[in-house]
């Protein structure tokens, strides 16, 4: 058998292959990719807004991690990322060593719930802001405690302890739950107050909403706040908490609505706003927005990426937010943050 080849055919082979490996960069080349990380309360949203805007955009691909509003915000200032994301709003400490400057988009809003596991409970359980700071404070220790007990006439709590549950990492879950507790408790806001990390006065201690939610899971006779998707998806009761017009108000799309169509009158610019606490009937208290951190200049081919999914998520997205437990913005709202996508520039 002759082994030999050609010339022609060694040419054509080699040819061939450079064509394929070519090909096969220009491919990728073409393969825009956008790093983001930070909050967990809206990862399960992202996470489908990013593979649906790829139907739209098939040369997009948006990476996002999920860990924590504290670090999306540190790694968007690190320029380690294209974009943060933050439950919390930045402060103006942190606004003022951001280069170039971030700008806050509001993407959609959610409610933090208060959920527990309570085996054998069969009715909702009604929580009072004094019930919950007396918790998270370590002052109520009991399911039996009288306070609970007043609350939620006729139900039969176990005897057993409370075990509290809170976050371990920098996040703005921490800092919307926070945020409403001081509002609702002078003693909480003096001895712990508000932000995305604190001293907690009692509990353990979870990474990300995914941690908090698992200690809850394991743990009879414990409680904790999570983002409402969190509590959902693994079939956790959450509690009806009262807001400032008295009432028991369960977590719902229109619950958060409710707290934010009060707020809106008074929402400042660049969208730093606290929607806890709100006034309005049928409002849930522990309510906020989830924000993305956006560089006001970037190359322009991610710009050009960026503005296109600010644009999708802010009209199209909304409309998948509903059936993840997120409430979509009010439309109000939508057109000023449309209006500022255009501040987003090319270097």
């Amino acid at each position: 058998m002759n082994f030999k080849l050609s010339r022609s055919v060694i040419t054509s082979s080699v040819g061939f292959l450079m064509f394929v490996a070519s090909f096969g960069q220009a491919a990728r080349a073409e393969t825009l990719l956008l790093n983001g990380a930070g909050a967990t309360f809206p990862y399960p949203l992202y996470s489908k807004w990013f593979s649906e805007f790829k139907k739209v955009e098939s040369k997009a691909e948006i990476n996002y991690q999920s860990i924590g509003s504290g670090g999306g915000i540190r790694q968007v200032m690190d320029h380690t990322v294209d974009f943060g994301a933050s439950d919390a709003p930045m402060t103006d400490a942190q606004l003022a060593k951001a280069k170039p400057a971030l700008l806050h988009f509001p993407m959609v809003m959610g409610a933090v719930v208060l959920t527990y596991n309570l085996p054998g409970l069969k009715t909702d359980l009604k929580l009072t802001p004094e019930i919950v700071s007396g918790i998270f404070m370590g002052k109520i220790t009991e399911w039996k405690d009288a306070a609970l007990v007043a609350a939620n006439p006729g139900v039969k709590f176990p005897d057993e302890p409370i075990l509290v549950a809170h976050r371990s990492d920098g996040s703005g879950t921490t800092a919307i739950f926070s945020d409403w507790l001081a509002k609702v408790s002078p003693e909480w806001k003096t001895k712990v107050g508000a932000g995305p990390a604190l001293k907690w006065p009692t509990g353990l201690g979870g990474k990300g909403n995914e941690g908090v939610t698992g200690l809850i899971k394991q743990s009879p006779g414990s409680i904790g706040y999570v983002e409402l998707i969190y509590a959902k998806s693994n079939h956790l009761p959450v509690a009806a908490v009262k807001n400032r017009a008295g009432e028991f108000v369960v977590p719902t799309a229109a619950s958060v609505t409710a707290a934010a169509t009060v707020s809106l009158k008074s929402i400042p610019e660049d969208f730093r706003a606290s929607i806890t606490d709100a006034e309005g009937k049928g409002a849930y208290p522990i309510s906020g927005f989830t924000y993305l951190l956006i560089p006001v200049s970037m190359p322009k081919a991610k710009q050009k990426v960026m503005s296109q999914f600010l644009q999708w998520a802010l009209q199209n997205g909304q409309t998948l937010a509903e059936p993840l437990g997120y409430a979509p913005l009010p439309k109000t709202l939508v057109q000023k943050a449309l209006a500022r996508v255009a501040l987003v520039k090319a270097e």
